[in-house]
């Protein structure tokens, strides 16, 4: 099963959506601000993708982190800090149970379903 994990707001979740449906694939859109997370997700995520890819540094929820929380944000202390603040992550993230990509480029999506 595909899954589009986002926010429905979100300009590039929604560029994402519309590539996914004019090409008829079938997935599920998981919205989670409002359907949440799960610790283990977060961490297969991280530990799949790295921190880095995984944690929007340009979001404003980024900045509106503590100076502290940033500057301590490590494999450990990110789980958390996405747990407490879902659109922290980078969007959209797409899995389909082997492989994840972050984001949304045209390419990237016809690599991940070729």
């Amino acid at each position: 099963m595909i899954t589009l994990y986002g926010i429905p707001n979100c300009d590039t979740v929604a560029k994402a959506r519309r590539w996914l449906e004019q090409r008829g694939v079938d997935y599920r859109f998981h919205d989670f601000r409002k359907e949440g997370l799960s610790e283990a997700q977060v961490k297969a995520w991280i530990d799949d993708l790295g921190v880095d890819t995984v944690v929007n540094k340009r979001s404003t929820s980024w900045k509106n982190l503590s100076p502290a929380q940033r500057e301590t944000l490590d494999e450990q202390t990110a789980v958390q800090l996405i747990l407490d603040n879902p659109t922290l992550i980078k969007r959209p993230l797409l899995e389909n149970g082997k492989q994840r990509v972050v984001g949304f480029k045209e390419d990237m999506y016809l690599s991940f379903f070729a």
